[in-house]
């Protein structure tokens, strides 16, 4: 038998929780519709679709099952998550309710098709949009004189930082940099060898070299 489940999340008001489950129960008192069960965290959209228990509805939703909503937002961080969502539920043959835009969606129906189609050249629009903006904005302070990147001779951290004076030290003893990155576990001695070159790094003491 099917069932109808409703997805309420929240990023940190718990009153809006309660407003989105009233405006979801009022729906379904008018469509005649039977919520089952109700799903609910107050969670910020940036958390993973795990935390914020979108896996968990999207198991327990089976084909000609019902997912209700307050709004397509509530269901991903971005448009192309949510359209990925909803593509993936309607090919399980959900049918997805959202209240505020008074969508009713079903794999077999044709306006659902147009409007997953619409929204993804809305989203495909988003990201040109926002690219073009990043350029423009890039393009502009460059015009202004404004010095883009990292500035020139900035060190950037690396994974050797934390033996630097291990390194010294067999440096110090005339090992080799591939004998000392055999000796730190490194697998790539070519990598420590450029970090030795660009850093600069002296040996810590002279000592008599070892014959290896």
């Amino acid at each position: 038998m099917s069932k109808t489940i409703a997805y309420l999340r929240a990023s940190t008001d718990k009153q809006d929780l309660k407003n989105q489950k009233l405006e979801i129960l009022e729906y379904a008192r008018k469509k005649e519709i039977k919520v089952d069960e109700f799903v609910e965290i107050t969670i910020s959209s940036r958390k993973t679709s795990k935390q914020r228990r979108v896996d968990e509805v999207m198991e327990k939703l089976l084909g000609y099952d019902t997912l209700i909503v307050t709004e397509m937002s509530r269901l991903g961080r971005s448009t192309p998550e949510v359209i990925t969502l909803v593509n993936e539920l309607l090919q399980k043959s959900v049918r997805i309710i959202i209240c505020k835009q008074n969508l009713d969606m079903s794999h077999q129906d044709m306006n659902s098709k147009i409007i997953v189609t619409l929204f993804s050249l809305f989203s495909e629009l988003e990201r040109d949009l926002i690219s073009l903006r990043t350029k423009e904005a890039l393009a502009a302070k460059k015009a202004q004189g404004v010095i883009l990147g990292k500035p020139k001779g900035t060190i950037q951290k690396s994974k050797f930082d934390k033996d630097i004076d291990h390194i010294k030290e067999l440096l110090g003893y005339g090992l080799s940099v591939r004998k000392i990155s055999k000796v730190l576990g490194y697998s790539n001695h070519i990598s420590l060898n450029t970090y030795i070159n660009k850093r600069g790094v002296k040996k810590l003491t002279k000592y008599p070299k070892i014959q290896h």
